[in-house]
């Protein structure tokens, strides 16, 4: 019997992605050029369909990149000369204000304990600062920040950017792109695919930073995927270096089935799935949720602390079940268990997971 994951990423696979994988193998699409039509009209394609179903306007360019961990320091070259603002609160919106570190750039850091989350009358932003780098969803810790809330704070610094890190919710957030400049994310979590692929998704106003910045004869915004060379070859759908073609295809396959369910049908399942496992982990004798705010709650990586239960006999219970679960992250490995609630799970693998997580 098949294994179902609900692992945080990479997770279990889109159904429709073994049927999309055989069509590439038998049209050759791994072996065709970067430079000819074929993979034009692919990318093209795939543009389409992400913009029809995150809403992104004519104003932001959708670039591929090999990781979304590329994207931090991609971002941080790009468009910061000097300082960065980073709100933590977890082990990956660390990793984002760790680059900005390790790329020289004086980052400002507002720390939130591990499971807590942001509002934005929390958050005054630095005088400074060039860009603020906010996440959607900590994938460590289970924490979720408002799209509403990022809206609030870009709407009082509308002279900044913003970035905001979705790796482990899209296509799930309703973000507002007329406000958000930046943002991105991988394509092995919600997006029911392998690891391999990144999506950069960046407006003018980030395209006019980088310009401003390679102009400078003391700055450098990298060698490798700058805007300014993306932005160049974007416009006839191409890519500077060779992409991973084949998984532009899947994604924009995958894309478009997402688009003929509808988003707003996918968001309400994810909430109704999210609701089921919370609801459970409320009732539990043993289980309890780890982020204590429901406003906080992500509503695609579920984090329960087990309590007087060892999470290793957890996760193998339901192993035993055919069903992967995620460990905790770092030092919380050994008091919690990470489930995530993406589109390729359903509402009754989901309810099943929960019985087994009963016994």
């Amino acid at each position: 019997m098949k294994n179902i994951y609900f692992t945080p990423g990479p997770a279990e696979l889109y159904p429709t992605f073994y049927q999309h994988l055989q069509t590439a193998m038998d049209e050759q699409i791994g072996s065709i050029s970067h430079r000819s039509k074929q993979f034009r009209d692919i990318y093209r394609f795939a543009d389409e369909q992400l913009r029809t179903l995150l809403s992104i306007p004519d104003s932001h360019g959708i670039f591929f990149t090999g990781s979304a961990s590329e994207v931090w320091e991609r971002v941080l070259f790009n468009c910061v000369e000097h300082e960065s603002f980073h709100l933590v609160n977890g082990s990956f919106s660390q990793k984002f204000y760790d680059y900005a570190g390790a790329l020289h750039k004086h980052a400002h850091v507002l720390n939130k304990p591990f499971g807590e989350g942001f509002d934005a009358a929390d958050i005054d932003v630095p005088e400074y600062a060039e860009l603020v780098c906010l996440t959607h969803n900590e994938t460590s810790s289970g924490v979720q920040m408002k799209p509403a809330e990022m809206h609030k704070l870009k709407r009082k610094y509308p002279k900044k950017l913003f970035c905001v890190d979705m790796v482990s919710s899209a296509p799930y957030p309703d973000l507002d792109f007329s406000l958000i400049d930046s943002a991105f994310f991988s394509v092995q979590k919600a997006f029911g695919m392998p690891a391999g692929l990144g999506v950069w998704i960046s407006n003018q106003a980030c395209l006019e930073k980088a310009e401003y910045l390679q102009k400078s004869d003391s700055m450098t915004i990298g060698a490798h995927h700058t805007l300014p060379t993306l932005w160049k070859h974007y416009k006839d759908f191409e890519t500077p270096a060779t992409p991973n073609v084949l998984f532009i295809y899947l994604l924009g396959k995958i894309a478009e089935d997402f688009n003929r369910i509808g988003i707003d049908t996918i968001r309400k399942q994810t909430e109704e799935k999210a609701r089921m496992l919370y609801k459970f982990l409320e009732t539990s004798d043993t289980y309890e949720p780890f982020v204590k705010q429901e406003r906080h709650r992500s509503q695609t990586v579920v984090v329960a602390t087990t309590g007087r239960k060892s999470p290793a006999d957890v996760i193998s219970t339901a192993k035993a079940a055919n069903m992967i679960v995620g460990s905790g992250y770092g030092k919380f490995k050994e008091s919690q268990i990470r489930i995530a609630n993406f589109p390729a799970v359903s509402a009754d693998q989901v309810a099943a997971l929960i019985e087994a997580l009963k016994k």
